[in-house]
């Protein structure tokens, strides 16, 4: 990495770095925007991301809201980073969230409002009217001042004062996605944010000849850390599309890494796996990957079938395999936690899969079946220290053991906002037997072995039945994959307790398209034969039987902004009769007492600190 990529020493806010760039990078391409995800619709320099920066954080300073919290309620487009760079620059404090839908409730929305303490919303012209109606019956968001950026005049630049701010200002407040439970606000400071950038830089390999190309949403911490931040710690251009863009064509995603000479750009597993299904041969004439050096993958059970798969498909494209970089991280400590070296392959090992659902680590045996692979996420970078702990004992777990990943280091954010009794449980532990702390506690299970973080599940997410551990994500790549008719990566599995027995498995899983109109019209004969399909992988795979297999109607999965599966919220539409399903008749209706397992759905008996 050249020195001219890495300006981390000399600066101590983001807000000096920004304005740096601007006297030194201003004519510079910073962002570029594609519509649709194919026509180049907008682009900032880094001169013009700093004169809308100042003219926003003038408005704000002027109102006499420095010091405050701004909810950043933007759709997809470059609306939103300068926004973002204005509230550092006007002092308050962004809280990004996600814009909800016409159809959708506030109540979200509402909680995040009410408990960053939040005393205004930064918006568009175009969307700044839907706003008012909407927040103004709230109790909460009525009471905001509500305020559009896009339209505001240049000369308010002129009178902008730069703010007292250092390396221990809260710089921004990123709400967890809720996964797990309610979205917590993560307070992060610009020295947590300035400490992770120059660890995302020296881990992959950047420089100032690298290029970013993303999609990811700019609101969540992966896009934002990942998408925002570090093209503009760097200095370097980015290339942007919609969300939404890559979804309804995922082609779209590598002809913009294609187009313009891509180095670096990632998403979760599902994007990779998206790509294997929906971007037929017909469609990758033209495409050159060459330029792909880093391909991360994160933010969910990384899976080594798929980026076999994703490397098969396209290396006829100039694709390579080792470009793949499998990462670890989380909002809590700031993003970025574990990664490879850029120049280095994936590391995949097998294990013995009853080992590992007994949490030990043993190699794996002669039968196949018997084995699961996992995929390296690297090791730690810059001083961050990750060790796998007893959830119940506290104490360092021993080399073939699996525990809870605790993290400690510079770059850890400062805890959540508002809720000191969590943040101290989550954010400030010790180890019992020698009290070396404080470390964060972050609820993913895994371990280490020869320098890898391999992450084996969630602990909240555990499911235990007959005293047997059982990690839901392999139970719903293994539905995923039993039927042709059911899409991989968009199921829950949960275990609920029935009618006063053992708790039993029930599987939530959506179909496609083509399952939807081959039950419509072939009826029971093509849902009994889906049905077997799915019950004897689950027995072939786990030893268990699946005694309630929901269908559901494509794209209705409750799923965090970042992809992530919501099975609380997915228990929670099964048991209040709410899900949308395909064809109810497949159920084995009747087994699961739903008014008794309400109860006892959220945790199957585990605690842990973060929890809600």
């Amino acid at each position: 990495m050249s020195r001219e990529a890495d300006p981390a020493a000399p600066f101590q806010t983001l807000v000096e770095l920004c304005r740096h760039h601007a006297s030194v990078r201003g004519p510079e391409l910073a962002y570029r925007w594609l519509r649709d995800g194919e026509v180049e619709d907008r682009t900032l320099t880094f001169s013009q991301l700093d004169l809308e920066a100042r003219t926003i954080a003038a408005q704000l300073q002027a109102s006499g809201l420095s010091g405050g919290r701004a909810l950043l309620l933007y759709g997809s487009g470059l609306d939103f980073i300068s926004a973002f760079v204005g509230c550092l620059y006007g002092g308050v404090t962004p809280v990004p969230v996600s814009a909800p839908r016409r159809n959708q409730g506030l109540s979200k929305l509402h909680r995040i409002a009410l408990d960053s303490q939040a005393t205004m919303v930064l918006t568009t012209e175009t969307l700044l009217e839907d706003a008012h109606i909407r927040c103004r019956e709230d109790s909460v968001l009525g009471t905001l001042r509500c305020f559009s950026t896009d339209s505001l005049p240049s000369a308010l630049a002129e009178r902008w004062q730069e703010p007292d701010v250092s390396g221990e200002t809260l710089a921004l407040l990123q709400y967890t996605s809720g996964s797990t439970g309610s979205p917590k606000g993560v307070a992060a400071t610009h020295g947590n944010l300035l400490e992770n950038q120059s660890m995302i830089a020296e881990a992959f390999g950047h420089s100032d000849e690298t290029v970013f190309v993303g999609w990811l949403p700019l609101h969540h911490d992966m896009g934002l850390i990942g998408n925002v931040l570090q093209p503009l710690y760097l200095g370097i251009p980015c290339t942007l599309m919609a969300p939404e863009a890559f979804a309804q064509k995922p082609v779209r995603w590598l002809r913009a890494i294609s187009r313009y000479g891509g180095t670096t750009s990632g998403a979760p597993n599902f994007a990779y796996e998206l790509c294997v299904k929906r971007v037929p041969e017909e469609r990758r004439e033209g495409l050159d990957l060459g330029s792909w050096k880093v391909a991360y993958n994160g933010a969910e059970p990384i899976r080594p079938e798929t980026m076999e798969r994703f490397a098969q498909a396209f290396r006829p494209y100039g694709f390579r395999e080792a470009a793949f970089y499998p990462c670890y991280g989380l909002a809590e400590a700031t993003l970025f936690v574990t990664g490879g070296l850029s120049d280095a392959p994936p590391v995949t090992s097998t294990f013995d899969g009853m080992a590992l659902n007994r949490r030990r680590v043993a190699e794996a045996g002669d039968d196949p079946s018997g084995c699961r692979r996992l995929v390296g996420c690297g090791r730690p970078w810059k001083g961050l220290k990750v060790i796998a702990v007893n959830p119940a004992t506290s104490v360092a777990c021993e080399p073939d053991e699996i525990g809870e990943i605790w993290i400690s280091g510079k770059s850890v954010a400062q805890g959540y906002e508002n809720q000191p009794g969590l943040s101290e449980a989550t954010f400030h532990a010790h180890l019992a037997d020698t009290g070396e702390g404080p470390f964060l506690r972050t609820g993913d299970l895994g371990f280490v072995r020869d320098g890898q973080l391999f992450v084996t599940g969630r602990l909240k997410d555990l499911i235990i039945i007959r005293g047997r551990n059982h990690y839901p994500q392999d139970i719903e790549w293994t539905v995923g994959l039993s039927h042709p008719f059911l899409r991989p990566g968009c199921g829950a599995a949960v275990a609920l307790e029935a009618n006063g027995e053992d708790d039993r498995l029930v599987v939530i899983q959506e179909i496609d398209r083509k399952g939807a109109a081959a039950l419509a019209s072939e009826g029971s004969q093509a849902a009994e034969a889906l049905s077997l399909a799915v019950r004897a992988a689950v027995v072939r795979q786990h030893g268990l039987r699946v005694h309630d297999l929901v269908l559901i109607h494509p794209g209705t999965l409750p799923k965090t902004s970042s992809g992530k599966v919501r099975r609380r919220a997915s228990c929670e539409q099964y048991l209040n009769g709410t899900l949308p399903m395909v064809y109810p008749e497949i159920q084995s209706t009747g087994v699961v007492d739903r008014q008794r397992a309400g109860a006892r759905h959220a945790s199957h008996r585990v605690q842990t600190p973060g929890e809600s």
